[in-house]
Formats: C-alpha cells, sequence, structure tokens
C-alpha cells in the first residue's frame, strides 16, 4: 500500500498554477536600475508635454477658483431648490475614485493577493491625490474658505459648536480620517526604496532628502520586523475604512427625507460605485505608466486583466442596484418615489440616466470578452466610459432629486455655469499633475514588494517562473 506522502502529486496541474506576475527576466538588481533610477533621469518630451496640459488645466481652475472666492457662489449654477450642485457632485466623485487605491494596497494585501504588489504603490498615491482634489470643493462650497476652520470642534471664544448629528461633519470626520490613514500607508510603503535610492543617488540635494524622508532605514532585521507589523496593522484600519469612508458620505442623502435619498440601498451603493468609479481610473492611469515608463515587463497585461474583471464585476453590482432603485419605486407605491424614477430615465435630465446606465452597465459588459480585457483599446474605452457614467450618476442623484421634490411651486430647472465647468475641469488638471509629478520624484513600484514574487525568490519553484 502506497503512503499518503507518496500520493501527493510532486507538481500541481497546469491550470491550477498562476502565471508568472512578471515578463522576461527581471532580478532584484535590474529591478532598481528600472524604477528607482528614473527620478534621476531626464524626464522624455512627451512627460513634459503631458505636464503643460494638465498644469494649463489647473490653471483655468484656479482662475474659475478665484471668480468664486471673490464673488461668492452666486457665480455657480446653485438655485433654489437645487442647493447642492457641481461642488456637491464633484465631491462625491473624487472621493470615489480614491477608493480604488485602499482596496488594492490594503484588501488584497490582507488576502495575500500578490498580483496587487506592482501596482499598489501608484493605486496609493492616486487615493491621496483624488481625495486632495474632493477636499477643494466642500471647502468652496462654504462660501468663505477663510472661515472654514468653524467646522472642526475645538474649544473657542466665538461660543461655536459644530452640529454633530449633521451628516456633512460625520464628512468631515471621515476623510480626514481616510486621508490621513492613506497617506501613512502610503510613506510608510515608500521607506524601504526611499533608503535604496538614497544610497543609490550620486546628488547631495536628493541625497539629503531622501535620508530624511527614509527615517534612518538601513535594512536591518529589527527594522523589517517593525515595518511589517506597522504595515499589516494600517492595513486593517484601512479595509475598514474602505467601508465606512462612502457609506458616511452616502448618510448625506440617505439621512434625508428627499424623494429617492431616503433608502437604505445607499451606503452598499455607494462603496460599489466608488470602487466601480476607482478602478476605471487607475486603469487607465496604468496603461499610460506602462507605455510611457517603459514597465511592460512589471505591469503586465495580466495586472489590467484582473483589474478589469473587478470593473465586470462591479458593473454587474450597478446594475442589480439601478434595478433595485426601480423596483422600489414601484412597489412602495410612494407617488413621490415613483416621479422621481420616472425623471430619472424620461424626464428633464432623463438623458443623464441613460448616459448613466449605458456607460455603467452596458458599456462594461464588452469586459466579458478576454481580447477586451487585454486590449488598450476596449480597456480604455470602457474605463473612460465608466468615469463619465459615474459622475452623471452623481449628477442624477443629486440634481434629479432636487429640480422637483414635493411642492411643484418650487420645481426649477438646474444649469451649471462656465465657473462650474471651469473648476471641474481644473480638478482634473491638479489630479494628473500630481500624478505626473510623483511619476517622476517617487518609484512608482514597490521594489520591495516586488522582489519579494520574482521567481528566484521562491525557491520551493526551483525558478520555473511560476508564483
Amino acid at each position: 500500500m502506497r503512503s499518503d506522502a507518496a500520493s501527493i502529486p510532486s507538481t500541481l496541474p497546469e491550470r491550477l498554477v498562476e502565471p508568472p506576475l512578471t515578463e522576461g527576466t527581471v532580478t532584484p538588481g535590474s529591478l532598481d536600475d528600472q524604477v528607482l533610477a528614473f527620478p534621476d533621469r531626464r524626464p522624455p518630451l512627451k512627460w513634459y508635454l503631458a505636464l503643460a496640459v494638465t498644469l494649463t488645466c489647473l490653471a483655468i481652475g484656479l482662475v474659475f477658483m478665484g471668480i468664486t472666492v471673490y464673488d461668492g457662489i452666486g457665480t455657480w449654477g446653485n438655485n433654489s431648490p437645487v442647493f447642492w450642485g457641481f461642488g456637491i457632485i464633484n465631491f462625491v466623485f473624487w472621493v470615489g475614485i480614491g477608493h480604488a487605491g485602499t482596496l488594492i494596497s490594503a484588501i488584497l494585501f490582507l488576502f495575500r493577493k500578490r498580483w496587487r504588489n506592482a501596482i499598489a504603490r501608484f493605486a496609493e498615491a492616486m487615493t491621496i491625490f483624488a481625495v486632495m482634489c474632493a477636499g477643494l470643493f466642500p471647502l468652496l462650497h462654504v462660501g468663505r474658505p477663510w472661515l472654514a476652520f468653524w467646522l472642526f470642534p475645538y474649544p473657542n471664544q466665538r461660543a461655536l459648536w459644530v452640529n454633530f448629528r449633521s451628516p456633512l461633519i460625520w464628512d468631515v470626520f471621515a476623510v480626514s480620517t481616510y486621508f490621513s490613514v492613506s497617506l501613512m500607508f502610503w510613506y510608510l510603503g515608500l521607506v524601504p526604496d526611499l533608503a535604496s535610492m538614497r544610497d543609490r543617488t550620486t546628488s547631495k540635494l536628493r541625497k539629503t532628502i531622501y535620508t530624511v524622508l527614509s527615517l534612518g532605514w538601513r535594512g536591518a532585521a529589527s527594522h523589517w520586523q517593525h515595518y511589517e507589523k506597522a504595515y499589516l496593522l494600517l492595513a486593517g484600519l484601512a479595509t475598514g475604512l474602505v467601508l465606512s469612508v462612502h457609506s458616511v458620505v452616502s448618510f448625506d442623502f440617505a439621512t434625508s427625507v428627499v424623494p429617492a435619498w431616503h433608502m437604505t440601498i445607499f451606503p452598499p451603493y455607494f462603496v460599489a460605485g466608488a470602487i466601480f468609479a476607482g478602478f476605471a481610473m487607475v486603469v487607465m492611469v496604468l496603461v499610460v505608466v506602462r507605455e510611457t515608463m517603459d514597465l511592460k515587463n512589471l505591469i503586465t497585461l495580466r495586472h489590467l486583466e484582473v483589474m478589469n474583471k473587478v470593473i465586470l464585476g462591479m458593473s454587474c453590482l450597478m446594475g442589480y442596484a439601478y434595478f433595485m432603485e426601480g423596483f422600489t419605486a414601484w412597489y412602495s407605491q410612494n407617488t413621490y418615489l415613483e416621479h422621481n424614477f420616472i425623471n430619472f430615465i424620461s424626464g428633464t435630465y432623463g438623458w443623464a440616466g441613460w448616459l448613466t446606465i449605458c456607460c455603467n452597465i452596458f458599456v462594461p459588459q464588452l469586459l466579458w470578452f478576454r481580447k477586451c480585457r487585454t486590449s488598450y483599446f476596449w480597456m480604455i474605452l470602457v474605463s473612460i466610459g465608466v468615469t463619465i457614467g459615474m459622475w452623471f450618476e452623481r449628477f442624477s442623484i443629486i440634481v434629479i432629486s432636487l429640480h422637483q421634490d414635493y411642492m411643484p411651486s418650487a420645481w426649477r430647472v438646474y444649469k451649471p455655469t462656465i465657473v462650474d465647468l471651469g473648476i471641474l475641469l481644473g480638478s482634473f488638471g491638479l489630479f494628473f499633475t500630481l500624478v505626473l509629478i510623483f511619476a517622476r520624484v517617487l518609484p512608482v513600484i514597490a521594489t520591495t514588494e516586488v522582489k519579494g514574487i520574482l521567481p528566484d525568490a521562491q525557491p520551493s519553484h526551483h525558478g520555473d517562473g511560476h508564483e
């Protein structure tokens, strides 16, 4: 009789062996030369051209932000009853964009998904930049940004105290906590690579900067022990924030009595939408980074394909949420809810509703085909469609619900102004400017994590090139 050990196959079936996470011959030395040396090299001309475009968009946005601060919120298209316009639409949109980074970094790290290693650093940075863009809009929307510190609860001589029962105050705490934890998580992962750059650079100025930022890292065993504990702790904290932050943002709507807002589906609906929009933005940016920085061997088509699968899954969840909204409107027999849903598909802004449905449900169905999941043209087409669809979803939720509420005498059409559009353009300019600067001065790939998934780092596989 054979022993149990003898019955275990020496190798896994080919269908159970994951494909390699890198292409070609990648060694720890070549990885450092490829990634860590980029900040020391002169950027290509296309980087300067892209920066010129994004800075132009940012400059346009700053001009219109200045007009808003000087002349007041009256320059926006907000009216009665649509007191919330582009300001809150853009805030919710940008907070959602920031969710993919934390999901890729924290949750997939806890589940030990190794395909995240090559793209986590860039996704984490995009999270921080997106939250910075989101923070601009509530700051401008208060009308007097220089008095925004009144929103923070601390003892003061003005006898003012914030209303903790307001969901808007919950936003302040949720988003600020999310930003702080995401920033620490991103910076902690950078420390080993900053130390490597400190040891590689020949510039005295850069060596000084990297020395300060690397916090005395020497790669000792005790350093790694503390690093791994801290990284795991922050990953656990960030995981809860992925679910809580956009749930709290949804409470801005769900705790009200506005038709189509007062719904229990909003928290999971908003979280799924945030991950959906965030992954689409990460795919778009990674395609550009992969081509312009010659990182095809590290950011492979497999990484992009897996992210496209996540986009497809989130699209199905969004379709279910839209269906449930319609079903709830019908089943509840609530006249106001039914009227709101009819407006979503056939009212004044019905075009925005159908654009939302087409971009978020129908277009991503292309990703069922592997050819589309691995083709630049199709994945960028889907990602742009999702980005447009998710922005118009926020537009539909806010404008359609507010412009016709309970009293027909108060109904009014909302039209954004050139100032609204200019600030929206400026927010995209700020986001992509920060992305380009990050790619220029810091390593876009976590080399210490990628080294752990190289074939030579897995002795049990005998260098067979599989994970």
